[in-house]
């Protein structure tokens, strides 16, 4: 009798204590997880469209994705992995160089340069629009590379823009690496350089990698700026070359949209799954000075 009361006992405290639990998990997937269904739903839709689509996989084609593959889909791609890859590896090394820097040496402006790049961060990227249009406006007659319309002027920006934040975050991470590894390196006859490649960009994998996942998907899912930046039909980007598709008011093509919006997420899952050892300890590790 003991043994059973001992059980309803402690029956009633999980279901009191540790049950709700469960419930806000599962309530928490279900909210995450249908937008997803809904819209893998429209993508596999015949009727091309959001209505109807409430019966989820009711009808089930690739018609959608069929004619997604007859536009400029593949090539627009082609140009956001670029940009996205070239900007997240320029924005590491860049970051890294100046976090490196800022932690490492002690330099007349070192507090200010700091302080600068907090400040920068605090006005809204809007109020640069207007002045990143002019300025690639008037590059194109000097420069046409760098200048409107041009995929390497968009990664310009990019970079431009990422590098206050990105060096705040690894300048924290830098700090918690003991100077001691520097001293005994250089004492071993290691310059800066070699002990910047080969020592500490090792210890701060972690956040290198949260570094590159933040800018890659930043650049991968921007719209404002490269639809700014770029005109071409066969320049655009995902976000900004979907966007035409439900951009007329009685034309939408909601069901290709959504076939683009599928296969748009690859990329980015797959690199979250390949760098997510790295996540938790890349934004955490950097919080605390060592």
């Amino acid at each position: 009798m003991a043994a059973e009361a001992y059980v309803q006992m402690k029956g009633r405290r999980w279901w009191r204590e540790v049950s709700w639990r469960y419930l806000v998990a599962v309530a928490a997937v279900v909210y995450a997880a249908f937008p997803i269904v809904y819209i893998l739903s429209a993508s596999l839709s015949p009727r091309g469209t959001l209505t109807g689509s409430n019966e989820l996989f009711a009808d089930i084609t690739t018609a959608q994705y069929e004619a997604l593959f007859q536009t400029h889909f593949p090539q627009w791609i082609v140009n956001t992995l670029v940009i996205g890859g070239v900007t997240a590896i320029a924005t590491v090394l860049m970051a890294s160089a100046a976090a490196y820097a800022f932690s490492r040496f002690r330099f007349a402006g070192r507090n200010g340069g700091l302080t600068f790049l907090l400040l920068v961060q605090m006005f809204p990227q809007i109020l640069a629009f207007v002045a990143i249009f002019l300025l690639l406006l008037s590059l194109r007659d000097v420069i046409p590379i760098l200048g409107l319309n041009s995929r390497l002027g968009l990664i310009c920006v990019y970079l431009g823009g990422a590098l206050g934040a990105n060096t705040f975050l690894m300048f924290g991470f830098f700090n918690s690496i003991p100077k001691e590894l520097d001293e005994a390196a250089k004492i071993d006859g290691a310059g800066h350089a070699r002990i910047f490649f080969t020592i500490i960009l090792r210890l701060v994998a972690p956040v290198l990698a949260v570094v590159a996942l933040l800018s890659f998907v930043g650049t991968f899912s921007d719209y404002i700026i490269a639809g700014i930046v770029l005109q071409d039909q066969d320049k655009l980007t995902i976000a900004v070359g979907l966007y035409q598709f439900i951009s007329g008011q009685f034309d939408a093509r909601w069901g290709i949209f959504a076939a683009g919006a599928v296969i748009s997420a690859l990329p980015v899952l797959l690199l979250f799954l390949f760098l997510q050892r790295y996540i938790v300890g890349g934004l955490t590790a950097g919080s605390v000075k060592g």
